[in-house]
């Protein structure tokens, strides 16, 4: 553990973006968006599972054994990281995503700055689209921050996992993480319009009733603001109405014309008289003309409303780069904004008594039980088995899995 907590204080000092462990292979680590390796260190199969041990709660680990990958957050000399852990034909492997303690500003991103403008919005729909490994978590968490400095609101956020912490200021921001907190996004989405909130974050678009509830929520007066994968605006309408099937797609286009304020899609360019990456953003506002383009199916002139929609704040990338980056005349150097820093953060949290031995309890409870006890819980772990939330009751549930049970057996089930 030592040895991870001291290459993460390095990786963070050096700038780097991403670490990557692998048994028996030399250290990669991503710098300005180029990969590599260090072959001074290494580890072996044999520490890596014993590294994994150790940064693991017992949820986690199950989870591990049953899915094979594991996704967690956690801080570790006064830096934020997100650590995915996934099984390759040279067993388990680390991906570490290296996070500022503080939340940077929209300023300290080099983001344009209209994205201020978010920040007043009271409803309506932001996405922020890219790829994995773009700043799309980091930027939502600016415009987050912004909100938070900037007026009184009730924030609710559901992510998986909870990267940055924030500590309310005028407004009141509450974080719930899937898995340890709500068991999954669309539970989470249920629960939210009941608790009173202005702003919903939701961490990832990705199932089809998580996109529709989203929409719902946007449509009802909130201001939701959500990432997508997609490397271009018209790529993510397509994937949020392509998500359905053929006879609903037209209401999830008149849903999501009614709602869209921004769609922002980002990506790190490597800019080389600054010798480091910046966002090179397109902007697509939900003006009146983008909206009937959307309901009425005409997609693939999306990207010609982004030409003409200069005076409406629109940008493709091409005229960002032009009109913006290579205009710009100061930058805030990327290891100021994600430089180590003590997290703003202090609290370390609070399980209620009342939730009982679930999730959420297991994974802040210290694991304190002797080596059978362990060894006799891992076995049960490995064996196929029914899970539930406790107090969660079988009729609240979707549907349950049991490793004994046929395909007919499920089909059957889904269908009560």
């Amino acid at each position: 553990m030592k040895k991870l907590n001291d290459l993460i204080l390095a990786g963070a000092k050096e700038g780097f973006s991403d670490l990557h462990i692998t048994g028996n292979q030399p250290l990669v680590y991503r710098n300005n968006g180029l990969i590599q390796t260090d072959k001074s260190i290494q580890w072996t199969y044999q520490e890596i599972d014993s590294l994994v041990k150790d940064l693991l709660s017992p949820v986690h680990l199950q989870i591990l054994r049953s899915r094979w990958s594991v996704d967690f957050a956690f801080t570790r000399q006064y830096v934020r990281v997100r650590i995915n852990i996934f099984n390759t034909v040279q067993g388990l492997s680390l991906a570490i995503r290296l996070l500022p303690g503080a939340v940077p500003t929209i300023d300290m991103l080099n983001l344009h700055p209209s994205l201020y403008q978010m920040g007043e919005l009271n409803a309506g729909l932001v996405l922020i689209c890219g790829t994995t490994g773009c700043g799309k978590t980091t930027t939502i968490a600016a415009i987050l921050e912004e909100i938070n400095r900037s007026r009184s609101a009730h924030i609710i956020t559901i992510e998986d996992p909870v990267e940055f912490r924030f500590v309310s200021k005028k407004s009141f921001i509450q974080q719930r993480e899937v898995g340890a907190h709500v068991p999954t996004f669309r539970q989470g989405l249920l629960d939210v319009l009941r608790e009173d909130p202005d702003v919903i974050v939701v961490g990832e678009l990705r199932e089809p009733e998580t996109i529709r509830l989203t929409l719902s929520a946007a449509e009802s007066g909130h201001l939701v603001i959500a990432s997508i994968h997609a490397a271009q605006a018209e790529d993510a309408i397509y994937r949020i109405c392509n998500s359905f099937p053929l006879e609903a797609q037209e209401e999830i286009r008149f849903q999501l014309a009614s709602s869209l304020s921004w769609v922002v899609v980002q990506q790190l360019l490597y800019i080389e008289r600054l010798r480091f990456r910046a966002p090179l953003l397109s902007i697509l506002r939900g003006t009146q003309s983008v909206k009937g383009l959307i309901r009425e199916n005409r997609l693939p002139q999306i990207e010609n409303a982004m030409h003409t929609g200069k005076k409406d704040g629109m940008f493709t990338k091409e005229r960002y780069l032009d009109e913006y980056l290579n205009l710009k005349k100061t930058f805030v150097l990327p290891s100021q904004s994600f430089r180590p820093a003590p997290e703003s953060v202090r609290d370390a949290g609070y399980t209620s008594s009342l939730i009982g031995r679930g999730v959420h309890n297991i994974l802040t409870t210290p694991d304190v039980s002797s080596q059978s006890e362990r060894q006799e819980g891992e076995a049960k772990a490995m064996t196929p088995q029914k899970i539930f939330f406790q107090g969660i009751s079988d009729s609240e549930l979707d549907y349950v899995i049991d490793g004994n049970e046929t395909l007919e057996d499920l089909i059957a089930q889904l269908d009560k």
